[in-house]
Parts: C-alpha cells; sequence; structure tokens
C-alpha cells in the first residue's frame, strides 16, 4: 500500500516520474537533518552529553552507521565532518592543563528539546569516556572547531 503511495503506476509512455509527494518527503528529510543553527555563532562552552550503545548501528546525519567506540560526536553548530577540538572544562586545573579530545561531527544533536538546557554537543561513548567517566552523565565543555586542511 505504501510503495502505491510513493510510486505509482507507470504513465502509459512508459516514463518513470517521480511522483510530487515523494519529493516533499524527501525536502521535509532534508530540512530535518540540515543544522538549524548553522551559519550562527555556536556557543564557545556549554554541557556534554553521551550516547553509546543503544544507537550503534544506526545511521548518523552523514549517512554511516554510528559506532560508539569512534571519536565522534552530534551538533547543530557545525558542518558535518568539522573536526572540533572539545575540552573539559575543570577548575582544579589550570586552562593549559585541563584534559581536550578530538572528535568529527558525524551527526545531528543534541535533541532539540534537551538543547534548551545548556547541552551543545553529544560524544560518542569513547569520546566522552576519554574526557571523562561516563558515569558523570554530563561534562561542562569548551568547543574549538579545528581549521579546514
Amino acid at each position: 500500500m505504501m510503495n502505491q503511495f510513493l510510486f505509482p503506476r507507470r504513465p502509459a509512455d512508459g516514463r518513470r516520474k517521480v511522483p510530487a509527494k515523494l519529493l516533499l518527503i524527501l525536502l521535509g528529510l532534508t530540512v530535518l537533518y540540515s543544522p538549524a543553527v548553522q551559519g550562527q555563532q555556536p556557543p564557545p562552552a556549554g554541557q556534554a552529553s553521551w550516547y553509546g550503545e543503544e544507537h550503534r548501528g544506526k545511521l548518523m546525519a552523514n549517512g554511516k552507521p554510528f559506532d560508539p567506540n569512534q571519536m565522534t560526536a552530534a551538533s547543530w553548530f557545525y558542518p558535518l565532518g568539522t573536526q572540533v577540538r572539545v575540552t573539559l572544562v575543570d577548575p582544579s586545573r589550570p586552562a593549559g592543563s585541563r584534559r581536550s579530545i578530538l572528535v568529527t561531527i558525524t551527526d545531528r544533536g543534541p535533541a532539540k528539546r534537551l538543547s534548551s538546557s545548556g547541552r551543545i554537543i553529544d560524544l560518542s561513548h569513547a569520546a566522552f569516556k576519554a574526557l571523562a567517566s561516563p558515569e558523570l552523565g554530563l561534562v561542562q565543555v569548551e568547543l574549538q572547531p579545528m581549521p579546514q586542511g
């Protein structure tokens, strides 16, 4: 039934046409996966969370399956493929000796309903673990995009 909705019968001339309904669906998905705030100045600091096994194998916005063991992240603020330095804000350490990691933006997030709470990036389990204990759940971080090159 769904197949008939998306691909109705061929016209008499035998040519396939992409139905307008399908184009609207694809356009909607494009808008859904486009960064909502791209082009705006990203916040330099905020909270980071992590996501892991429950998302393993699910497709990310870049079209590849998620692997929680890779150093990746989800953000609305940077284009896909951007490398971002994530630095743990630890008041007990001097600024120059804070723990930091390099991640690649491969997905969109944090979920918009949660990002109003100050979350600016979702890290893969491996990336979060390299910064802090996953039991913390949320940590304060600073973000710095790396030059493309």
